[in-house]
């Protein structure tokens, strides 16, 4: 008799055609950032890898048949690691991407009430049943689509009981079937009620909303938003301060418009994530590499708001920085979850090749949310957190851009998604 959950849970992953395995990084990127392996087979146990054996070495005769998932010569990858996202919103804000296409910018939308405080009011207003239904449904579509393991950040609420009623949703919605790593945003903009004493919020922040999350557990590190229209680097520090006397990692967002110095501030911190970095001085660069500080490229937000200036990720590569790619999914600048659309931008306009970017969206997002140690490769000790792609090489999949879904996805050995469907 069929039994549907050894299915789903299988020992052995049989008839891989390629194996890509990206390579560990003690400091940036490898100079070979992924090796290939042939005609191999993976025994897991109890959510991990065990084993990779090749064709020289036959799968033990004792496997069953319901043992056993056959790959059918395909490519397997690494769950793929989403590092920068923001998936705690109640409505999409197409009308800004209508005003966009009829000439309007980013800060003049934001000015007229737009951006982040649009999100702000339909957070605000939704119950956190509502909320995390929401987050749920769109945790599975990252799934469907190759991410097994992503940072999640609050960041719309902007008041301490929405930040942690957003935090709170992203918690309930992950449960046991999905991997996050979830990020206090509450310094993403000033809200209204604080308009004239920006300082007041900064303060609300400091002294409220991080140590009521990291006592509740509900965020891993504390994120800030260093831009003309969100808050200055002396208020970033305020809240690097405070977070790290709270206990929690750091990271920034900056340099997205304009060169603020948020750099600096990352590297002098050892945050471990500065995020955008589109306009960050060869200088600064070097500064985050030593301090070993990961930057997580963001191409989509670059590409949807239509701006002409991409950030320079060869050389970031050159100068040793340890990078990410991500989607920067949320409502306003990329409303995708599609990293490997994210993959084909980071090798189109950040001048990546396809394996640097494979590497990027695996070990470099790994390095991102401290979680190395486990995910983004596929070696024995690490998760079985699996991706097996319709593709004839690594290329394959940057290459057919929009278009490349998973055959077969695996969450700690489990099946969780079939041909873009959730399974199980």
């Amino acid at each position: 008799m069929f039994d549907e959950q050894r299915y789903l849970s299988p020992r052995f992953i049989i008839n891989l055609g390629l194996l890509a395995n990206p390579r560990p990084a003690d400091g940036g990127m490898p100079s070979d950032p992924i090796e290939i392996l042939r005609n191999v087979w993976i025994e897991l146990e109890e959510g991990q890898i065990m084993r990779i054996g090749s064709e020289r070495e036959p799968v033990p005769p004792t496997a069953e048949s319901f043992d056993i998932f056959d790959a059918a010569g395909r490519l397997a990858t690494p769950g793929l690691i989403d590092s920068h996202t923001h998936p705690v919103f109640r409505d999409f804000r197409q009308s800004e991407f209508v005003r966009r296409c009829q000439g309007q910018g980013y800060l003049e939308i934001a000015a007229a009430g737009g951006g982040i405080q649009s999100s702000m009011r339909g957070v605000r207003s939704a119950s956190l049943d509502e909320l995390t239904q929401l987050v749920r449904n769109r945790f599975k579509r990252f799934l469907e689509l190759g991410v097994t393991t992503l940072e999640a950040k609050s960041g719309y609420g902007l008041s301490v009981a929405d930040e942690l009623k957003s935090l709170e949703a992203i918690r309930i919605a992950a449960g046991e079937f999905f991997e996050v790593s979830p990020t206090l945003l509450g310094a993403h903009t000033v809200p209204p009620e604080f308009k004239e004493n920006p300082d007041g919020y900064v303060d609300l922040v400091c002294h409220e909303m991080i140590p009521v999350a990291a006592e509740q557990s509900l965020a891993e590190a504390v994120d800030v938003f260093v831009e003309e229209t969100a808050f200055t680097l002396e208020q970033a520090r305020r809240v690097f301060t405070s977070a790290r006397q709270a206990g929690l990692e750091l990271r920034i967002h900056a340099d997205q418009f304009t060169s603020s110095g948020g750099a600096r501030l990352a590297a002098e911190f050892k945050a471990i994530s500065a995020d955008h970095m589109d306009r960050t001085p060869d200088d600064e660069l070097k500064m985050l590499a030593d301090a070993g500080v990961t930057i997580v490229l963001l191409p989509g937000a670059v590409f949807f708001l239509g701006l002409d200036r991409f950030a320079n990720a060869r050389r970031m590569v050159e100068a040793g920085c340890k990078i990410a790619v991500s989607t920067d999914f949320n409502p306003g600048t990329s409303p995708t979850p599609s990293l490997p659309l994210m993959m084909t931008l980071a090798c189109n306009k950040l001048k990546l090749t396809p394996s640097e970017a494979l590497w990027a969206a695996t070990v470099g997002g790994a390095n991102a949310i401290k979680r190395t140690d486990r995910i983004g490769r596929l070696a024995k000790g690490f998760q079985a957190d699996i991706c097996l792609w319709n593709a004839s090489d690594v290329d394959y999949i940057p290459y057919t851009y929009g278009d490349q879904i998973p055959v077969a996805v695996f969450k700690r050995g489990q099946l969780v998604a079939e041909n873009g469907q959730i399974v199980g």
